[in-house]
């Protein structure tokens, strides 16, 4: 399964999608991560309501099951779930390889309906899921 992360760093979990400098694109399995990708943007990033900026964005996240962001405006995130994506926000920037480690685990675990839905669709691998009891 890919993993985009927006960030300005490289290395945290930083910045608002629509103002990213760079989305980090990794393949994560339940036994680790790999970096596939960094897809780098230029120009005025931060020009609020100018959605033909995220056109780029947008193609770039082909392939993506899910985006790992600081912020998103609506328009982008409902733009970003059209794609089938889904997005994450944190509270506050974190290191990219610690999001990588908390998303494994839950692949390890039991993931939440969401992401049971994303894995499904990524056909990457079959889980045997417990049944949540009621």
């Amino acid at each position: 399964m890919k993993v985009a992360f927006a960030t300005q760093d490289l290395e945290r979990i930083d910045a608002h999608f629509g103002w990213a400098r760079n989305l980090a694109i990794y393949d994560l399995t339940p036994e680790g991560w790999s970096l596939d990708r960094v897809e780098e943007f230029s120009g005025d990033l931060q020009e609020d309501g100018d959605e033909d900026k995220l056109a780029p964005k947008l193609e770039a996240l082909k392939g993506v099951a899910i985006l790992v962001v600081a912020a998103i405006g609506g328009s982008g995130a409902a733009r970003v779930v059209a794609q089938n994506i889904h997005p994450m926000k944190v509270p506050e920037p974190e290191p990219i390889e610690g999001m990588l480690e908390k998303l494994r685990e839950v692949l390890n675990g039991t993931p939440p309906p969401w992401l049971r839905k994303v894995l499904a669709k990524d056909g990457a691998r079959t889980f045997d899921f417990e049944e949540e009891e009621a």
